[in-house]
Formats: C-alpha cells, sequence, structure tokens
C-alpha cells in the first residue's frame, strides 16, 4: 500500500497525464515562434518580387536556410498541437483517435515535404 496524497498522484499531471506536458510545448513553440516570425519575415520580405534567381541565391546561404526551416518545423508542430487540442475538445469516440493520427501524420509529412523542399534549394 502507497502511502501518496492526492496531490502528490497528480502533481504536474493532467487528467490523462499529459495536460501539463501539452500545455508546455504550446507555450515553448509559441515564444519560439515570437522569435523566428520576425527573423523569418526580416529575412525574407524584401524578397517579395524579386526573380527567382535572387530568391534562390538568398536561400543558398546558411541562416536564412535555417530560419526557413526552424520556422517550417516549428511551424507545423506547433499546428498539430492546436489541432489535437481542438480535436480533443470537439470530436469524441473512434472518429477523434482516427483524426488526430490524420492531422499528425499531415502536419508532419507537410513540415518534411517543406524540408525537402528546403533543402533542394540550398543544396
Amino acid at each position: 500500500m502507497a502511502f501518496v496524497t492526492d496531490r502528490k498522484r497528480v502533481e504536474g499531471l493532467g487528467s490523462a497525464r499529459t495536460g501539463t506536458e501539452h500545455f508546455w510545448q504550446m507555450t515553448v513553440t509559441s515564444v519560439a515562434l515570437l522569435i523566428l516570425v520576425p527573423l523569418f519575415l526580416l529575412t525574407f520580405a524584401p524578397l517579395l518580387g524579386e526573380p527567382h534567381a535572387v530568391v534562390v541565391d538568398r536561400l543558398s546561404r546558411p541562416i536564412p536556410a535555417l530560419i526557413a526551416a526552424a520556422m517550417l518545423v516549428v511551424t507545423f508542430h506547433h499546428f498539430k498541437l492546436g489541432v489535437t487540442t481542438l480535436i480533443e475538445d470537439y470530436v469524441s469516440g473512434l472518429t477523434r483517435k482516427i483524426a488526430i493520427i490524420v492531422m499528425t501524420i499531415l502536419s508532419y509529412g507537410l513540415a518534411a515535404a517543406g524540408l525537402v523542399a528546403l533543402a533542394q534549394i540550398a543544396l
């Protein structure tokens, strides 16, 4: 018999034992996006309307390529977390599980496609 108080049993855990972790992941990705979005805009906004060769030349440099890659990864991970929360709140049963799996595959698949496209441009 374990002598553990109710508070100790649930400290740091949500009712599903993942709520706090999910909250912190959303918070961390939000803060990362607060930094990455201005960097991304400062790096790529001047390229609007420029010829294809200029854009490819800019993406061939390491710092803009890393900013674009970080933006892709963090944005799609944040998207997955947010959509998962929406699905958990508004969908029930087997449909919930299927929707979460589909959205996880979709978000990571789009991030991978973006990274492959970026690698083809940058290399």
